[in-house]
C-alpha cells in the first residue's frame, strides 16, 4: 500500500500559488478605468460643493461673481465684492476658500488673482493666512489626485523635466525638505509641476505638505501685499521684478544652505 502523500508542504505551496494568482488577477488591481472614475467622482463632489455654496448666496450678488483674468477684471471684482465681504463675511470666506481650493486642485489658472483679491479685501495678515491655507490645501488635493491618475499626464506634458526632477530628488533624499523648500520659495519650477510630479517621484506627503506650507509664505506675502495697491499694477508681471526675485532666491538659498554645507564636509 502506497504511503500517504505529505500534504502539509504541498498544501502550503498550493495556497501560496492561489494567493499569488489572486494578487495578479485583474479583480485585485485598480485598472485605469476605476482610477479615472474615482478622479471624476472627486471632481463632481467638488463641483456640487461649490454649487451648494454659491446657491446659498444672495441672488443679487451671486450673479456678479466672475473669475478675473486680468488686473482690470480684478479691480472691478474687488469693487463689487467689497461690500458683500463686509456684510456676509462667513459666506464670502466659504465661497472664496472653496473656489481657491477647487482651482488649485484641478489646475485651473488664475489663483494668483485670488491671492491679490485676498490682499485687497482682507489686508496683509488675514489675506496671507487665507492664501497660504488655501494654496496648501489645494496643492495637497492635487498631490493625491496626481497620485491616482497623474502619471500619464505628467509623462506626456513634461517627460524630460520629470526625469531631471527624479534625478535631483534621488540625489537629495537625506535633505529632501530643504530642497523642496528651495523649490517652493523660488520660481525655479512651476508650482503646478511640483504638485503633479511630487507623488510620481515618491516625495513623501509630510515633506510635500511642510515644504508647501512654509515655502509659499514669502511669495504669497509679496502677492497679498501687492493686492493692497491694485491701482499701481498694470499686469501680473509687475509682481516679480528683479528685486523681488533676488529676495526670493536669497531666502531659497538659505533654505538649502545646510545641504550645501554637509556636501562640502563630505567632499573634504
Amino acid at each position: 500500500m502506497a504511503a500517504p502523500r505529505n500534504l502539509g508542504n504541498d498544501g502550503g505551496r498550493l495556497r501560496d500559488e492561489e494567493n499569488a494568482n489572486e494578487d495578479d488577477s485583474p479583480t485585485t488591481k485598480k485598472p485605469a478605468g476605476v482610477k479615472f472614475t474615482v478622479a471624476l467622482g472627486v471632481f463632481v463632489f467638488f463641483s456640487i460643493g461649490l454649487f451648494c455654496i454659491y446657491s446659498t448666496m444672495p441672488a443679487a450678488e451671486y450673479g456678479r461673481i466672475r473669475l478675473p483674468r486680468t488686473i482690470s477684471d480684478l479691480r472691478m471684482l474687488k469693487d463689487q465684492l467689497a461690500t458683500y465681504a463686509n456684510d456676509y463675511p462667513a459666506q464670502f470666506i466659504m465661497g472664496y476658500c472653496s473656489t481657491y481650493i477647487f482651482m488649485q486642485t484641478f489646475m485651473i489658472p488664475g489663483t494668483i488673482f485670488m491671492s491679490l483679491l485676498a490682499g485687497a479685501l482682507f489686508g496683509v495678515v488675514r489675506g496671507l493666512f487665507l492664501v497660504v491655507f488655501n494654496a496648501t490645501a489645494g496643492a495637497s488635493s492635487c498631490y493625491f489626485l496626481s497620485k491616482l491618475i497623474g502619471r500619464p499626464l505628467v509623462n506626456w506634458l513634461w517627460p524630460e523635466k520629470l526625469r531631471l526632477f527624479q534625478a535631483e530628488i534621488s540625489k537629495r533624499r537625506e535633505k529632501l525638505l530643504n530642497y523642496m523648500l528651495f523649490l517652493r520659495i523660488t520660481p525655479t519650477l512651476p508650482n503646478l509641476f511640483i504638485n503633479l510630479a511630487s507623488p510620481i517621484v515618491d516625495i513623501p506627503f509630510h515633506i510635500f505638505f511642510l515644504a508647501t506650507l512654509v515655502g509659499l509664505i514669502p511669495a504669497s506675502y509679496i502677492t497679498v501685499r501687492a493686492g493692497l495697491a491694485l491701482g499701481d499694477l498694470k499686469s501680473v508681471k509687475d509682481l516679480y521684478d528683479f528685486k523681488t526675485l533676488s529676495v526670493l532666491f536669497l531666502i531659497g538659498f538659505i533654505s538649502i544652505l545646510p545641504t550645501l554645507l554637509k556636501r562640502k564636509r563630505t567632499y573634504e
